[in-house]
């Protein structure tokens, strides 16, 4: 069956522009980077532009999407197939050098974005479109679907104080936006000016979740193997600050979570009633890797039933505080560092405020908090929405 959505890269093959002929060419990438057919971006670019290709880039997580947790770095290394380079933009530096630019005049972009604030694909791209526009360069983006959906923008924006490699600009959690659409809004809204061009999706409506376009899910990263992961990755991630496992070594990161003190039924009849659009079914797991490791946990399996009204973040900050509440002579704070951060709070980075993460340990009404950050978040909507490439 075919797809009903077209991605960049099917709409770049059946009109590869001429110009790409005379140029050196770049591509960011990774393991998810591929058409309809399983083909990786990096094969059909060669064969389109023969030896246009000069230099391939990967983001977090590696070339070939294998590298599974926070800052665990890629080396630099070799196509072996192309006899190209692979500058990994999650090593030493998240920056590319101009040596790495040198190479190239226009740098192709093909990734999966989740849509999520904290998700650092797209401050790669951003460190990118800087380098570009000092080094002159190009950068064309094969556009991708927000799997989560373009409609449901949700959460605090992030506070000035608070940059870091999972938040450098002021953004909501959960964004609302193609990758296409907020490279964009970067590039414009905070003075990059970057030579940029997106080659756009055939088919995607806002209201369009990745079940809905009938392509095959390929991960971006380890702990996102199904668009259900991605679906609760905007609150679940939260959770990355604290000592409860985020499903991290199990078959179903994210989407479940727990941790060896906690009490899953007890638990369930006080927030059964606040939650929207999703199911908590209580869970036991053991982690094979990463926090609680070959240990018992207690903890919930999230099923969401239905997305128009589910609350990602909402809802992890609600189970959150409850946590808190319950077990505090058990529940921690992750102490740094945190993608390179080495001062501040995990949590209050993601969190991307000081304080949220107070009013949550105040046991302050979610509620409330909620409302908090509406005026911010109503004028994002507003601004983005000028960015907004499709109906």
């Amino acid at each position: 069956m075919k797809p009903d959505v077209l991605t960049g890269i099917e709409n770049f093959i059946s009109n590869p522009p001429d110009y790409l002929s005379d140029m050196k060419l770049g591509l960011l990438c990774n393991g998810a980077s591929v058409n309809t057919d399983f083909i990786h971006t990096s094969k059909t670019i060669n064969q389109l532009f023969p030896k246009g290709l000069k230099a391939l880039f990967s983001p977090q997580h590696g070339f070939y999407a294998d590298k599974q947790d926070n800052m665990i770095e890629s080396d630099h290394s070799t196509e072996t197939n192309l006899k190209v380079p692979i500058f990994s933009l999650y090593s030493k530096s998240r920056i590319p050098t101009k040596e790495m630019f040198d190479l190239i005049d226009c740098l192709i972009i093909d990734l999966q974005d989740v849509g999520c604030r904290v998700y650092t694909f797209i401050y790669t791209i951003s460190f990118c479109l800087e380098k570009a526009a000092q080094y002159n360069k190009k950068v064309m983006i094969l556009d991708k679907p927000n799997p989560i959906g373009g409609i449901a923008v949700e959460g605090n924006v992030l506070e000035e104080k608070y940059k870091s490699f999972v938040g450098r600009f002021p953004i909501p959690m959960r964004h609302g936006m193609t990758i296409g659409e907020i490279s964009s809004f970067f590039n414009k809204s905070f003075n990059i000016n970057c030579d940029l061009e997106i080659v756009k999706l055939k088919g995607w409506a806002r209201k369009m979740y990745y079940s809905d376009t009938n392509l095959d899910w390929v991960l971006p990263s380890p702990n996102l193997p199904t668009p259900a992961s991605c679906m609760v990755y905007p609150g679940q991630v939260i959770l990355e600050g604290t000592n409860i496992s985020e499903g991290r070594g199990t078959t179903l990161p994210f989407e479940q979570f727990g941790a060896p003190y906690i009490d899953s039924y007890q638990i369930a009849n006080i927030v059964t009633k606040k939650i929207e659009g999703a199911h908590l079914r209580p869970v036991k797991f053991e982690p094979v890797a990463g926090k609680w490791k070959n240990q018992a946990c207690n903890g919930f399996h999230i099923h969401v039933y239905d997305k128009r009204i589910f609350k990602p973040y909402k809802t992890s900050l609600i189970l959150l505080q409850e946590i808190m509440r319950l077990y505090k002579n058990n529940f921690e704070f992750k102490s740094p560092p945190y993608e390179y951060e080495y001062d501040k709070l995990p949590m209050d980075l993601i969190l991307g405020s000081k304080e949220i993460r107070k009013r949550i340990e105040n046991m302050d009404d979610i509620d409330k908090i909620e409302q908090s950050w509406q005026k911010k978040l109503d004028n994002f909507i507003k601004i983005s929405k000028e960015f907004y490439l499709y109906d």
